[in-house]
């Protein structure tokens, strides 16, 4: 029974030093800017529609996201790229995606309202976007619309994976 005051100091003394933040929770600097991106979290969420958006993605030699884009985010733009994404996603993918399982409306909902958040912190951030980072972004929407919205939204929903994978090496450089 001793040992139970010495957890409770302990758990105590965890949750004053903010050692207690959720794992996959960190900050990514993005040029001079800094946001908070809970990535277990979101991979958690998008596990929960993966399977759904990729099963009923038939335009399988389309790509709206490719990896190549994040890969070439000039330097200085990252917050500007950042910001497009999630404001792609946002207004355009998850505002169009639709599930019948109630647990995949939970999930998309979830990720919508973090990537909400994340948007939100970026804008305080005042990012500014050169014209090739906003012609990047221009690609992105002139595929998506190439496609009828709910076939659009299904298959950027599944390209999700490349953005968590984007973010999660970030989140390593921010880290190392």
């Amino acid at each position: 029974m001793n040992m139970l005051p010495a957890c409770l100091t302990c758990l105590l003394l965890l949750l004053l030093s903010g050692l207690s933040e959720p794992v996959g929770a960190g900050s990514l600097h993005l040029d001079s800017c800094s946001v908070n991106v809970h990535t277990q979290e979101l991979r958690k969420y998008y596990s929960d529609i993966q399977v759904n958006a990729l099963s009923g993605d038939t335009e399988i030699g389309v790509k709206i996201l490719d990896r190549s884009l994040m890969k070439n985010v000039q330097e200085g733009q990252m917050c500007c790229f950042m910001r497009l994404v999630l404001r792609f996603y946002v207004e355009r993918v998850f505002s169009n995606y639709i599930s019948s399982e109630p647990q995949q409306r939970r999930s998309s909902s979830a990720l919508a309202n973090a990537f909400i958040t994340i948007r939100r912190d970026i804008h305080k951030c005042h990012c500014n976007c050169a014209e090739e980072t906003q012609r990047t972004i221009d690609a992105v929407h002139a595929e998506f619309i190439k496609l009828q919205i709910n076939q659009a939204a299904k298959k950027a929903v599944g390209e999700l994976n490349t953005v968590l994978e984007w973010l999660e090496t970030l989140e390593q450089k921010t880290h190392t």
